[in-house]
């Protein structure tokens, strides 16, 4: 079985595996509280399993992934191998994504290689301001170049987070790595790599349309946030000359699908460009069969 991408009603581009089958958990507990208030989603870590039996019901595929940070949080990560194995349970709704802390070098290279060669992994995910790189730095150029030659994208945080939100220090996170900017210079300097920016660039959401528009390799995913809290310029850009490049992704579990999907349906979005919101540049963006 594989995704029916005829019969989906959309695509989530951005779903977070916050708990292994071994109750490991992707962050330590006092950034998964933080984050759980932030967003208002109390406890939820959701196994794989309850993921996909979710996203099945609601015949929406969904993109997951878990963040590799564990030089900087001292925290041991969710393996990739588990995350792919979960998603080959799920195959008709669940499509893997890898993490990898670009500090990992050439080890981290060679593991894109077996993810992709050995386990269907289809990208990767970064998270700048949790891995504490910038991603116009050189340090993860290795991978781009691996992702860039496999035709496969790399999806990066962007603008705020709710990850060490209110602790001490924002839990020691520097949000000037998610600057969109900087991945302009990534764009830039891998023409063939498929950049998806997450989220509602908020504090740099001119940035991030910008960057969007000039570069054809950058696209949006418009996790994070819902969708009555969009900037209206972000709108405008959805309707307008991003149509084609912005994608659904809700950041569940913090944010509900189903919430998202409600509230998306509110906002002032031409009929035609929903579709492809919802599905259609999702197919096209990350190369689905």
């Amino acid at each position: 079985m594989s995704l029916d991408l005829e019969n989906l009603v959309a695509i989530d581009t951005h779903v977070h595996v916050e708990i292994d089958d071994h109750g490991h958990t992707a962050l330590p507990q006092p950034f998964l509280d933080a984050s759980a208030k932030y967003f208002k989603a109390g406890e939820r870590t959701p196994t794989i399993d309850q993921i996909a039996e979710k996203y099945r019901e609601r015949r929406i595929a969904a993109v997951i992934f878990t963040v590799d940070a564990e030089k900087a949080l001292g925290h041991g990560r969710i393996s990739n191998e588990e995350v792919a194995a979960g998603a080959a349970r799920h195959p008709d709704v669940l499509i893997p994504f890898g993490s990898i802390d670009p500090a990992k070098g050439a080890d981290g290279v060679a593991e894109l290689e077996r993810l992709v060669a050995d386990h269907g992994v289809r990208g990767l995910k970064f998270h700048p301001s949790l891995q504490e790189f910038a991603p116009n730095d050189g340090t993860a150029y290795p991978l781009f170049e691996a992702l860039a030659a496999r035709g496969l994208p790399a999806i990066f945080h962007t603008g705020q987070t709710g990850i060490g939100a209110g602790m001490p220090g924002g839990g020691g996170i520097k949000l000037r790595f998610s600057d969109p900017m900087l991945l302009d210079d990534v764009a830039a300097d891998f023409p063939e790599l498929t950049i998806i920016m997450a989220h509602p660039s908020v504090p740099w959401q001119s940035e991030a349309i910008s960057v969007a528009t000039h570069k054809p390799n950058v696209a949006i995913d418009l996790s994070g946030w819902s969708p009555k809290y969009f900037p209206q310029e972000l709108v405008r850009a959805i309707n307008g000359p991003l149509r084609s490049k912005v994608l659904f992704g809700s950041d569940y579990p913090v944010i509900d699908p189903d919430r998202w999907l409600a509230d998306f349906d509110k906002l002032e979005i031409k009929p035609e460009v929903k579709p492809k919101v919802l599905k259609e540049n999702a197919i096209r963006v990350l190369r689905l069969p």
